[in-house]
This record gives C-alpha cells, sequence and structure tokens, in this order.
C-alpha cells in the first residue's frame, strides 16, 4: 500500500517538472532565430519597453508606406499582464471611397515585410486589416466611428518593466493630455475626396 502512495506523487512531480520544461519559450520571441540559448532567467527576452519600441518602429514603417503623407497622433499605450500596444490615430479624413486604398496600402507592406495577414475585413462602413510578425507581434490598421483610422501593435508576451512614452513625434499636434481624441479633420486633395 505504501509503495502505491510513494509511487503516485513521484509520478506527478514527474509529469510536472516535464510540464514545466517547455515553460518560458513564447518569452524568447525577440525576432532573432530560437538558438535557445536563453536560459530560465529570460536572457534574451526583450521587456516592455523594448517590445513598445518594436511597436512605434512597425507603426512609423506601415504610415510611411501609404502614400500620400497622412497626419496622425499618438493613441494611448496600454500593457496587460505581460504585453504592451501602442496606438496612433490618424486625423486625416479618409473618404469612404478610399478607405480600402489605405488598407490595401498597409496589407501589401506587411505582405513584402513577410508578415503573415491574419484576416481582412471588407465591411463597407468599418474595415480592417490584421497582421502578425515572425516574432508574434500583431498589427492591424481597422476604421472605426466617423470613419477615423487607427493603427495599433500589439506585443506577444514580454518580461514586465517601466513604459516610457513613445519618442516618435507626430507629423502634427501632439494632443496630449487630451482623450478621446479628436476626429479626423484634416482634409488632403487625395484621401479626403467627396465620398466621406
Amino acid at each position: 500500500m505504501r509503495r502505491t502512495a510513494a509511487a503516485v506523487p513521484a509520478a506527478l512531480v514527474l509529469a510536472f517538472v516535464l510540464a514545466l520544461s517547455g515553460c518560458g519559450n513564447e518569452g524568447t520571441m525577440s525576432g532573432g532565430g530560437s538558438s535557445g540559448s536563453g536560459s530560465g532567467s529570460g536572457s534574451g527576452r526583450m521587456d516592455m519597453q523594448e517590445a513598445a519600441e518594436r511597436s512605434d518602429a512597425m507603426l512609423d514603417a506601415v504610415l510611411k508606406a501609404v502614400d500620400p503623407d497622412l497626419q496622425w497622433a499618438h493613441g494611448p499605450t496600454t500593457t496587460r499582464a505581460c504585453g504592451v500596444t501602442r496606438r496612433r490615430a490618424v486625423m486625416t479624413v479618409v473618404s469612404a471611397d478610399r478607405r480600402q486604398t489605405f488598407l490595401d496600402r498597409a496589407e501589401a507592406f506587411w505582405r513584402k515585410s513577410d508578415y503573415r495577414i491574419k484576416a481582412v475585413n471588407k465591411d463597407g462602413v468599418f474595415p480592417a486589416v490584421y497582421a502578425v510578425t515572425e516574432a508574434g507581434f500583431g498589427v492591424s490598421v481597422s476604421f472605426r466611428g466617423k470613419g477615423q483610422a487607427f493603427l495599433e501593435a500589439d506585443s506577444p508576451c514580454v518580461k514586465e518593466s517601466k513604459v516610457a512614452p513613445p519618442a516618435a513625434e507626430p507629423n502634427g499636434p501632439a494632443y496630449e493630455g487630451v482623450y478621446p481624441l479628436p476626429r479626423p479633420h484634416v482634409r488632403s486633395g487625395f484621401w479626403s475626396g467627396s465620398g466621406n
């Protein structure tokens, strides 16, 4: 009887140790190859600040790829248990007949950058495109109320840290401390058209 009782806890401990041996692998998504050199201490695993900076770079890149330029402002940064989200709000009026053009240009850039397109919403009022990077960052462009375009970048699970505000200067008013952000109001000969 004792022999069976002792064997059960040993089997449970072994199963628990084997289950734990796979933990932490999701945190090594720092963009490089998975060499397996990251030890349990999280070496090589980015923190929230590094993830926020990478997210900012991804948002900068897609905004540069969408031509002609759009005026934008930083949206709120949010953190969750082990990730961070950066946002941009487009202040240029994008008419209904130009929204798909905006999304097509963002999608084409992401495909060229080897992002995987997860979903495309072709809704006539609230279209969107969602992609994911090889390192596990989710990025999106979506149209919401009043036809305003929003860009977001969500990090994978990373080490907890403090997160500084974005360093990039918006190409228009910063709207610091303003929430909610204003609706689009900047007119563009290309983007704004008459179909808003």
